[in-house]
């Protein structure tokens, strides 16, 4: 699906429910209004996430797209905000997994799936808010303790490094090694335990 910036009349009192079932029935044009009422609010999560602008557009464009291909596998159990969130998060996650650039990025996606609860959010979004939340800060603890210090003093913390060092009592260099040695590995992790939210939260 392209780019649908335009509003349509005669949507108003349809609620998504209605318009996903126009969707499933071949409707371009329910399907640009539900791209109007929703990418604002799904464009901040994947920035939230990305942290840049340009990759959250293109995986936001992305995430509309596989709703496109598997409208029809939306079963109603769920309100369309709540998947389409997840798409757009796996999207968003999937973008990090390919990045090589040393920034830390899974804190960030955490503390971004955490503001579901930005009083827009249903129970179904904010519950998996916090399983992401929990995943992470799991496998954060699963890091090797030496490791672990390094990236909480930076990463939660925000200390400078050569403050982080001192703490730690070894140079700015050791540091920076455990530091990258921890984000290796929370990587490592996170991406063996992609599946641990369940098939409804990869079905892209």
């Amino acid at each position: 699906m392209g780019k649908v910036r335009n509003s349509f009349e005669g949507f108003e009192g349809i609620d998504d429910g209605r318009l996903v079932s126009l969707t499933q029935h071949g409707s371009e044009v329910a399907f640009a209004e539900l791209m109007r009422r929703h990418s604002r609010s799904m464009m901040q999560m994947a920035l939230r996430i990305l942290r840049n602008t340009e990759d959250a557009e293109d995986e936001l464009q992305n995430a509309w797209s596989k709703a496109w291909q598997h409208i029809d596998g939306f079963a109603g159990d769920a309100r369309f905000s709540t998947w389409m969130t997840r798409i757009v998060i796996n999207q968003s996650l999937m973008r990090l997994r390919g990045m090589r650039r040393g920034g830390f990025v899974y804190l960030d996606a955490a503390a971004a799936a955490g503001e579901l609860r930005d009083g827009s959010s249903t129970p179904e979004e904010s519950v998996y808010g916090r399983e992401i939340s929990e995943l992470v800060r799991r496998e954060i603890g699963r890091i090797p303790a030496a490791w672990r210090h390094a990236l909480m003093l930076r990463e939660v913390d925000q200390l400078p490094m050569l403050e982080v060092a001192e703490q730690l009592g070894i140079s700015v260099s050791a540091a920076k090694s455990r530091l990258l040695r921890a984000r290796q590995e929370l990587r490592r992790r996170l991406e063996k335990r992609g599946g641990a939210m369940g098939a409804e939260t990869l079905l892209v």
